[in-house]
């Protein structure tokens, strides 16, 4: 990690709870970006949430990058705002190509519904937990996820 972001106060608290939870944190133009660990995400954001002098109360948006065809293929982000202060964070969870998964933030952001349905619809990444994870673009019956990068371009009508 770089030597600036070893004291940042939000990865400081974040360690005192989990010294294993944040993989790795980034620092780039003043935004702060922290890659946490896919186990750990929910008990994260509730402590972000939830935790005195942290107060990240408000969960702007949720999407994902696919990265093919590098392995881990995929990275969900989670952009947070701390109403009291403007602080902004920006959460990374890495998941493989195969059967992307991921727990649901939607019990800790109830505002993350549609974010998460968005993702799946187009990326086809599964929200564990979510209360009701289907399309939310595209018909139910539409194959695929049009966002990967190998998903064909041509051949339908």
């Amino acid at each position: 990690m770089p030597e600036s972001l070893d004291n940042h106060p939000v990865l400081v608290r974040l360690r005192e709870f989990d010294p294993e939870a944040v993989e790795e944190a980034r620092e780039f133009r003043s935004e702060v970006t922290l890659y946490i660990r896919k186990g750990r995400l929910r008990s994260i954001c509730e402590i972000l949430r939830d935790a005195p002098g942290l107060n990240f109360k408000y969960l702007s948006d949720v999407t994902a990058v696919d990265l093919y065809p590098n392995e881990p293929r995929f990275e969900v982000v989670y952009h947070l705002l701390a109403l009291d202060t403007f602080r902004r964070l920006r959460l990374k969870v890495r998941l493989p190509g195969d059967a992307p998964r991921v727990d649901s933030v939607v019990p800790v952001w109830p505002g993350a519904n549609a974010f998460e349905r968005e993702t799946f619809d187009l990326l086809g990444i599964r929200f564990e937990g979510h209360p009701n994870l289907s399309r939310i673009l595209l018909p139910e019956e539409w194959e695929g996820h049009p966002l990967r990068k190998d998903y064909p371009t041509t051949g339908y009508r």
